[in-house]
């Protein structure tokens, strides 16, 4: 959304914003694109009389300012639909899906094509290091955004995905997610049926070929469809992957590839853009050059600093799978130091027990974990919610250090007494966890 506000500025319209929840890295980013968020919702907020009104799908019925929308008949859309019908109605559009890897995956494909000069318009759920924000619009032929499987809005309860108008579609795996919306991994897959029945006869499917979730959905004839992945039957395999604490390699039939990127995760994500890149007309050399000059994605991986000789990461992974990944890259980066896996339980489905015990074993290559304590719980049904106690009492059975603590504060003290000179922290949050990065640093700088 913030992103996307930042473009329409750029096109000429003004724009204003209202939020009661703004954290970095987007509030910087719209402070610094001179965009006023107002900090609270009020049907004050909309005296202006807005030509459109933007309702993310965050927004609920019995928000004052969604009720002042419908009460006064304004003209309102979702962010999809707007996307569609202002900016990539008439664009060669690649829509990249999946569970995991979405934004650093779309990321890298976008860079792909501006390395090579393509120009593209793009919208990611992040902020790209090689680019100044999350959004651009130009005037080539190619638009590339991040596909979320997550619901519209309020009034549409479709994945946002369905409005993206896919000529090119990666899927890059698929788990179940999102349990407010969806009870039951089959009702995702309708989702992203949906999404590929929208893929037009000239057009092209992309999926990973190794996800026993994703076969299901390939039986389709409108249009071609190529699988990528790790197994001998893709038609785009990557074999003799080579794994280092910096750099990972790996080799098609025709090609032998070189990431600044660490763990198998990674190599999936590249595989799908190497799939995606060169059935668009570009060659191996030139998808490699984009490789060697890929900067990563804020709040992926990020080594926020290192203070105290402690280095401190921060990582969006919020879902167990991205969780045991990430930790298994960070694994093979740092050796044999100790890392610490610091995660605050708030997202809708990691609040409830259905990873009750795929959570705990996420956490298998850390040496010390921290939980925070689970956020809005008593919203829940109590045979819904996460159990912190089995939690932690699965963690400490295998006799690392645990931690179940009320807020960031009473977990960077924690870390001050805990953390020794060689450590590594990951922070796995996806929102602004009390500002935990920067907390752990001042406090670490002092450690005695």
């Amino acid at each position: 959304m913030a992103s996307v506000a930042a473009a329409m500025k750029a096109k000429g319209f003004h724009v204003t914003g209202s939020d009661s929840a703004v954290y970095p890295p987007m509030s910087t980013f719209l402070a610094e694109q001179k965009i006023e968020v107002i900090p609270a919702y009020a049907e004050t907020n909309l005296d202006c009389k807005p030509d459109l009104v933007v309702i993310g799908n965050a927004i609920s019925r019995g928000n004052a300012e969604a009720e002042a929308v419908l009460d006064r008949k304004l003209r309102y859309c979702s962010l999809p639909e707007l996307l569609k019908e202002y900016f990539i109605r008439g664009k060669r559009s690649l829509v990249v899906s999946g569970t995991h890897g979405k934004t650093t995956t779309t990321s890298l494909l976008t860079w792909v094509f501006e390395h090579n000069g393509l120009n593209p318009s793009y919208l990611i759920g992040g902020i790209p290091n090689n680019f100044t924000g999350g959004a651009r619009f130009t005037d080539s032929e190619w638009f590339i955004i991040e596909g979320d499987e997550y619901d519209t809005a309020f009034f549409d309860k479709r994945s946002k995905f369905v409005h993206y108008l896919p000529e090119v579609a990666i899927i890059n795996n698929l788990e179940f997610d999102h349990a407010d919306i969806f009870p039951d991994l089959a009702s995702i897959q309708l989702q992203f049926k949906r999404f590929i029945n929208l893929i037009p006869r000239n057009g092209q499917l992309f999926a990973n070929g190794d996800d026993p979730n994703i076969t299901p959905l390939l039986n389709v004839t409108h249009c071609p469809v190529k699988r990528f992945g790790l197994g001998p039957d893709n038609s785009t395999q990557a074999f003799n992957m080579r794994y280092g604490p910096t750099a990972t390699t790996f080799e098609i039939p025709s090609f032998k590839f070189h990431l600044n990127m660490v763990g198998e995760l990674n190599v999936r994500n590249a595989l799908a853009v190497v799939a995606c890149a060169k059935h668009c007309g570009l060659s191996n050399k030139q998808i490699q050059g984009a490789f060697d000059t890929f900067k990563g994605v804020k709040r992926r991986m990020e080594v926020r600093g290192i203070s105290g000789g402690i280095t401190i990461v921060d990582d969006f992974g919020h879902h167990p799978t991205a969780i045991r990944e990430t930790m298994s890259a960070l694994r093979l980066k740092y050796g044999n130091q100790r890392i610490w896996a610091i995660f605050e339980p708030r997202t809708n489905t990691t609040r409830r027990n259905v990873f009750q015990k795929e959570l705990a074993e996420s956490f298998k290559e850390a040496n010390g974990v921290v939980v925070a304590q689970i956020a809005r719980l008593e919203l829940l049904k109590p045979e819904e919610r996460l159990d912190p106690v089995q939690l932690m009492n699965e963690i400490k059975a295998t006799g690392r250090p645990t931690a179940y603590l009320p807020d960031a504060d009473s977990i960077v003290a924690y870390m001050k007494k805990e953390a020794a000179g060689g450590d590594v922290i990951c922070v796995f949050s996806n929102g602004g966890f009390g500002n935990i990065h920067e907390k752990l640093l001042a406090a670490l700088g002092g450690k005695r």
